[in-house]
């Protein structure tokens, strides 16, 4: 009797000990304390890929539930998870999906870290045209607005000075990357770093002070050329107090986010085109608004006419480096998604280097991709061919 006793006693040790082993390394994807110090550049890679079917709450907000497909299509959604942290498609940190506003799965490799912001190139476009969509949304802007010649709304430039045309510049063809801007590369770099001159409206001034005649002609897709920071310049002009400061009162703060980088152009203004860092968490939160067609927790928070414009095929851009099946509306990407006989559109913020907050809104479905890969592409063939189809299914 004593001999059964030791043994048992011997096994409940050993799996305290082993259990006490276990919590000591579990797989976390926090940031410790000398990582939060660090750049980017420095953070070192996870030595395993953090995989979670069933998201722990945390204090931001956001709803979790679990990954509850057939377990066929779960376990390939592991697997491509997998293949990422293995680099099969290229350098990833992050892979997120939420299904009906619920965080159902989240993934870290490399140097993805759960609490730290990551990185955000030219996504920080469609975050811009969310922060337009706000305004309009409070009023001062209206629909009509983006139509009209954006200098209208810059009173404090001097139009004696303007090339010919530049009336013709709208919001609506800012966002659509057709302002029509043509200016010497040489000639720009004599007064790029000028804060003084460049200085709030006096960066619109001198674009339109060092571009030539803006025509209908010039007026075709060329993505960037300053078109994303007039449309912050014009923000910045119509809404009350700064835009720095609209951003995180009216936008961000009300969303929860808190935790983020947001650069400064040389204008003195938020950058609008990149050059940010978000949580990956919270870049749910962006999804989750057009996802809502512009509802936060049940109220309008982007004007819906706005928003539906915005993320709608307006135009199709004649540019090497896009997909042949990607269109651009504000800022943001349209692509259909073929699944079986039936096709869902998706929507899409896209920044170099692999950051993507997707959203198939038949689905409700949003999926958050961050990396720092050059060639970003090889991503999408598992979202579009695996993660995509599996919530399809339900």
């Amino acid at each position: 009797m004593r001999i059964k006793t030791d043994i048992r006693l011997f096994f409940l040790v050993l799996m305290l000990v082993n259990a006490s082993f276990a919590q000591q390394n579990k797989i976390t994807a926090e940031a410790t304390e000398v990582e939060r110090t660090l750049s980017f550049r420095d953070i070192p890679n996870l030595k395993e890929p953090y995989i979670n079917t069933t998201p722990e709450k945390r204090n931001d907000g956001i709803k979790v539930g679990a990954l509850k497909l057939k377990s066929s299509d779960r376990e390939a959604i592991i697997k491509v998870s997998q293949e990422i942290f293995d680099g099969k498609y290229g350098n990833y940190d992050a892979l997120l999906i939420s299904h009906k506003n619920r965080l159902v799965f989240e993934s870290y490799y490399k140097k993805g870290r759960i609490d730290l912001p990551h990185g955000q190139a030219s996504a920080v476009k469609a975050y811009t045209s969310l922060v337009l969509g706000r305004a309009i949304q409070l009023g001062y802007l209206s629909m009509e607005d983006l139509n009209k010649p954006l200098i209208h709304f810059l009173k404090d430039l001097n139009p004696k000075k303007f090339t010919r045309g530049a009336e013709k510049i709208t919001l609506h063809k800012a966002l659509t990357m057709h302002g029509g801007l043509t200016i010497d590369s040489e000639k720009w770099k004599e007064v790029e770093n000028d804060s003084i001159r460049l200085k709030g409206q006096g960066l619109v001034q001198t674009l339109l002070e060092y571009s030539t005649p803006i025509t209908d002609e010039s007026q075709t897709y060329l993505y960037g050329n300053f078109n994303p920071m007039i449309v912050m310049t014009v923000i910045d002009a119509v809404v009350p107090g700064t835009v720095e400061d609209f951003i995180k009162n009216e936008f961000l703060d009300k969303l929860g986010i808190t935790d983020y980088k947001w650069s400064k152009h040389v204008s003195g203004l938020p950058e609008a085109g990149w050059r940010a860092s978000i949580m990956p968490r919270d870049m749910i939160k962006f999804g989750h608004l057009v996802q809502n067609k512009g509802k936060l927790n049940g109220k309008q928070f982007i004007s819906a006419t706005y928003l539906e414009k915005a993320t709608s095929s307006i135009v199709r851009p004649a540019i090497d480096w896009m997909p042949k099946n990607y269109l651009y509306g504000y800022f943001w990407y349209y692509t259909p998604v073929n699944v079986g006989n039936k096709t869902y559109d998706a929507t899409l913020a896209w920044g170099g280097g692999g950051q993507r907050v997707i959203v198939v809104e038949e689905l409700d479905l949003t999926i958050i991709i961050n990396g720092y890969d050059r060639d970003d592409d090889k991503i999408m063939k598992p979202i579009f061919e695996v993660v995509i189809p599996a919530f399809a299914k339900l």
